[in-house]
């Protein structure tokens, strides 16, 4: 089976690169690079741009911010490279990393750094029919998807040389009160403004914190590379823009905030773009089962930190709205972003009222 799943475009209007200047910036890092590169554009992803740079002989990707107005703390490009660099050693799943351009004096106006591109399987909103997964096939899979994470949430962050990587202490309420801000900041006419539920998460803050770990922020199935030989094994983990060093449920929150299953609002499901509701895959009380009996955590909860994923998420939906609202990017994938923050914004609320607290 040899089907590619990490689709590449042409790349899109307003987000070119100049070949020869990528060739001679990518020549002066890396040796032993033949010829010139082919530029293309992954064609997932609505945050970060994302280059497939392919020489004849080295298969590259870079990674920069997108164009137009962007959240301070957001789409740090030496936060991923720096996390991946210190990981890889006793974390292997991730890319290795090249080099990275900061910000003042970059050729492209904008930070950006280049890895390797993981050859492999990319999953999007379905398991292909192909692979002939069943019940087993898809359990087996999803619980290889978030042991992974479990794995990850038990990394030594001080031994890998992450102890300045952040100040766990204090993590949820800085991101609970610094989503809600971001939000306020990019409101637009036709959204509400979910004061309700902004309240909600600073009234209903957990009294201390799990523990602390690395934190990937994006963890999801579609955020990972499939090894080509066995689909089970998870060869890479993309995408380490907004990790962190923080409580761990926080994390589990936003990866479950991502995950549907049936009896699910429909316009959530439709949303999916991971095949979360494939035969055998658990649902997210199957999950958290399984997240509190491997680090022995207290999920009882739970229900606040998949609110609070739940509306980070329609956050970050509006942020990319908001560039398009205003003209700042041409991707007319973005035009509904604004109704699907309703839509997120209202199943917060939802998930408010079932979860009595």
């Amino acid at each position: 089976m040899t089907e590619s799943l990490n689709k590449t475009v042409n790349v899109r209007e307003g987000e070119e690169l100049d070949s020869h200047l990528i060739d001679n910036i990518i020549k002066e890092h890396i040796g032993g690079l033949e010829g010139t590169p082919t530029i293309r554009q992954f064609a997932s992803g609505h945050s970060n741009l994302t280059y497939s740079i392919q020489y004849p002989n080295k298969s590259l990707v870079l990674r920069r911010p997108p164009h137009g107005t962007r959240p301070k703390s957001g789409h740090s490009m030496i936060r991923e490279y720096s996390v991946m660099n210190a990981l890889k050693p006793v974390f292997p799943a991730v890319p290795e990393t090249y080099f990275h351009v900061p910000d003042e004096g970059s050729p492209l106006g904008a930070e950006f750094y280049v890895m390797e591109q993981v050859d492999g399987r990319k999953l999007d909103r379905t398991i292909p029919a192909s692979w002939g997964f069943g019940e087993e096939e898809g359990r087996k899979l999803c619980l290889s998807f978030f042991n992974k994470l479990i794995e990850l949430h038990q990394v030594d962050y001080e031994a890998a040389g992450l102890g300045d990587f952040g100040k766990p202490e204090g993590y949820v309420e800085r991101q609970v009160t610094g989503w809600n801000r971001r939000y306020e900041r990019v409101i637009t006419d036709d959204v509400e403004d979910f004061a309700d539920v902004r309240k909600w998460l600073e009234d209903h803050m957990p009294p201390g914190e799990v523990g602390h770990a690395v934190l990937h922020g994006d963890y999801r199935l579609d955020n990972v590379i499939l090894c080509e030989d066995n689909p089970f094994e998870i060869k890479a983990i993309l995408d380490w823009e907004i990790s962190a060093l923080g409580d761990p449920l926080m994390d589990l929150g936003n990866t479950l905030a991502y995950w549907s299953q049936p009896g699910d609002p429909d316009e959530m499901i439709a949303m999916c773009m991971q095949p979360c509701m494939a035969p055998g895959m658990l649902t997210r009380e199957e999950i958290c089962e399984l997240y509190a009996e491997k680090t022995g955590y207290d999920l009882a909860k739970f229900d606040y930190y998949l609110v609070y994923g739940v509306f980070r998420l329609a956050v970050i939906l509006q942020q990319i709205y908001y560039r398009y609202y205003h003209g700042q990017t041409k991707n007319k994938a973005f035009a509904g972003f604004g109704g699907r923050t309703n839509q997120i914004g209202n199943y917060a609320r939802l998930l408010i009222e079932k979860s009595g607290i």
